[in-house]
């Protein structure tokens, strides 16, 4: 957050002087200084909501840069600048201070976001809108890659990587062109998905958790001693193919298992793809050695297969698993799946919807 606020302030000093208040940010309909504040308000309420663990709508507070109410002078440009630092600080010592399984409210798509989520969200606002003031006082500008890398793999899972993150990221959000792509008319991000069940929460893994588990990291989280598993480092690698391929659903994609007591990652679960033409979705899993006999993957397929089933167009929710893995067998049968096939060592199991028509 700081590298990214800095960078704005850096690439916007040098143009303090000019006219900011009646200039164009871009291809925005605010001006320039609007743009500036705009920047500030979104950091300081991403900050308010992480403080304020808010749950239900934003936090009802906003800030303004004309002074006003106060009877104080407006801010001239470069005190929109101090404002954005200010912000910008606040926003990264309440990601700091978050512990790592709080989520709060944001609107898009899922109604919450944990701490990565609201940075991504606050680096992803200061780049984007330091670009169209850029645009707007003709100067030229672009951030460190590794900025806007940090976006795209958090924020926006959907979007195929392209010849540079910074490009990609402009194409994203409508300010750019690729070539090979249509231009982007309208856009939003999408913070990772989660559920919840009796004594887990599934959370949705975002293509730069997968890179991570993929290269033997712990994706951020605890995980308890046997944990990650290969399992898990292998589907982690077939979600980031899917991402690189620009064909992942996050939705329809891999879950870290994690024990709400201790906040401790116990496996993982998840889909290899989002639905076929007949409704149809297969799902897999894989808990850590210290953690079975406890139930966990029972009661994360029984919530997980509940999930896809209550979507739009799912019928059946597959489960392929090796005829000499007792475990598992047992595991899908508790949660409601019964044998529909055997074949070269592996036996089939489905979950078919009760719903009419469904």
């Amino acid at each position: 957050m700081e590298e990214a606020v800095a960078d704005c302030v850096a690439a916007l000093g040098a143009v303090v002087d000019r006219d900011w208040g009646t200039v164009r940010a871009g291809r925005l309909e605010w001006s320039c200084r609007r743009t500036a504040e705009h920047i500030a308000s979104d950091l300081v309420a991403y900050a308010g909501q992480l403080a304020g663990r808010a749950q239900d709508a934003y936090v009802p507070f906003q800030i303004t840069l004309d002074g006003s109410e106060d009877g104080l002078d407006p801010a001239d440009n470069a005190g929109a600048l101090q404002v954005i630092t200010t912000t910008g600080a606040l926003l990264a010592a309440a990601i700091r201070t978050t512990p790592r399984a709080v989520r709060a409210f944001h609107p898009s798509p899922f109604r919450h976001a944990n701490r990565e989520g609201f940075a991504a969200m606050g680096v992803a606002e200061v780049l984007l809108h330091t670009h169209d003031i850029a645009v707007g006082t003709g100067i030229a500008y672009e951030p460190p890659a590794g900025l806007a890398s940090f976006v795209l793999t958090r924020i926006f899972p959907r979007v195929e990587p392209g010849p540079t993150p910074w490009r990609t990221l402009l194409w994203a959000t409508g300010r750019g062109e690729l070539p090979g792509r249509e231009p982007v008319a309208g856009w939003r991000w999408s913070n990772n998905p989660v559920l919840r069940s009796q004594r887990l929460t599934l959370e949705g893994v975002t293509p730069a958790v997968a890179a991570d588990l993929s290269l033997a990291g712990d994706g951020g989280f605890d995980w308890v001693d046997s944990g990650p598993c290969e399992g898990t480092r292998e589907g982690a690698g077939m979600l980031l193919t899917q991402y690189e391929e620009g064909v992942l659903h996050p939705e329809w994609g891999m879950y870290v298992l994690v024990r709400r007591e201790d906040d401790r990652a116990v496996g993982a679960m998840g889909f290899h793809g989002a639905p076929d033409e007949d409704g149809r979705v297969e799902i897999g899993y894989d808990l850590s050695v210290d953690a079975r006999g406890h139930g966990y993957a029972t009661e994360a397929l029984r919530t997980l297969s509940a999930w896809a089933l209550a979507q739009d167009g799912v019928r059946t929710v597959a489960a392929v698993v090796e005829r000499e893995n007792g475990p598992s067998r047992k595991v899908v049968t508790r949660a409601g799946f019964t044998e529909v096939s055997r074949q070269e060592g592996r036996i089939s199991y489905a979950l078919v919807s009760c719903e009419p028509g469904g």
